[in-house]
């Protein structure tokens, strides 16, 4: 149960500080404590724990740009950070995390600014029909955090130019392009601001949760440069490519995916799964299920399963038999 509201509003742009801020209170929260993390990113491309950064970005163009790129620990797409753009991290015990109340605070905000706003697919928050938030989500030892975007008056422009969604993706969506889909909060309310964003995102917390919001005063910047560094990380930023000649790719109900196999005398021997989901671990799932396995659809069709749900493991099956064993 939450007793205790406590928030912190970083003084930083620089996405991998503000990465390793939200380790830290990951790792910090008390049993009893919901921490309303908010934060910003300059010029920022954010990919998912499991994504392909040059499939997810046009890394090169960013860099070129001035742009950072930054790697998250939850599961998800791409998303594209300015300081038109607000994050906000709900960070908790994993038995108190309530997604339906958190998402209440940010609906409470949206009305505060004059906006009315609705649910949407499995992360996803709408305004006037079209996307001005996702959500994901991450847990370890017992402590969970749901973070995500607001889009307040974020630049279109690098937005559609930055990010490469795949186009089975898109499809699926019946659109034609990550902007057609996406409309800033400004556009609702002209006067809105990320500040003015924050305090709405105060004051509906306190109305949502019954208690008087805390701020957090201090954080150890000694702890925070040291957990940057694992969010610099080149390897950890774009992964070690594999000696891939075997793969199949498309939109499946979990998410797009990617699936890269090396087999070497007719047994997998390395893979790697590029995905969006919003569960973090199926892509370590998935290769735990299909590591040193014969090169084999009956092999893969009795292993996937008893390591995935039915469903999950029924569509990544029927993707294999489809592009791969046809």
């Amino acid at each position: 149960m939450i007793k205790k509201l406590q928030y912190y509003v970083s003084n930083t742009v620089n996405p991998h500080l503000n990465l390793a801020t939200e380790k830290d209170l990951f790792d910090t929260v008390d049993h009893e404590t919901l921490i309303l993390y908010l934060w910003q990113n300059q010029n920022t491309v954010v990919i998912g724990k499991n994504q392909n950064a040059f499939s997810e970005c046009r890394v090169e163009l960013l860099k070129k740009e001035g742009g950072t790129l930054a790697r998250r620990l939850s599961g998800g797409g791409a998303v594209f950070h300015d300081l038109g753009n607000l994050n906000f991290t709900f960070l908790c015990a994993t038995e108190n995390l309530d997604v339906s109340k958190h998402l209440q605070v940010i609906g409470h905000a949206c009305r505060l600014a004059g906006i009315e706003t609705e649910r949407s697919g499995r992360n996803d928050l709408l305004a006037n029909g079209r996307k001005f938030s996702g959500n994901a989500f991450y847990n370890s030892q017992g402590h969970s955090y749901h973070h995500g975007t607001l889009l307040v008056n974020a630049d279109m422009e690098k937005l559609n130019r930055y990010l490469t969604p795949p186009k089975a993706k898109l499809e699926a969506k019946g659109i034609k392009s990550v902007r057609s889909r996406v409309i800033n909060l400004c556009e609702l309310a002209p006067s809105l601001t990320c500040d003015a964003m924050t305090t709405y995102l105060l004051t509906a917390a306190e109305s949502v949760f019954g208690v008087p919001p805390q701020a957090i005063d201090t954080i150890s910047q000694e702890k925070i440069e040291t957990l940057a560094e694992q969010f610099r990380n080149w390897d950890y930023l774009y992964g070690s490519p594999i000696p891939c000649n075997v793969s199949c790719g498309g939109q499946l109900p979990f998410g797009n995916v990617d699936l890269k196999l090396c087999v070497k005398n007719g047994h997998i021997t390395d893979l790697k799964l590029y995905t969006d989901a919003l569960d973090s671990e199926i892509s370590v799932t998935v290769q735990k299920a299909l590591l040193s396995l014969p090169f084999d659809l009956t092999a893969i069709s009795e292993a996937l399963p008893k390591h995935l749900g039915t469903a999950d493991a029924n569509a990544l099956i029927a993707l294999l038999s489809d592009q791969i064993f046809s």
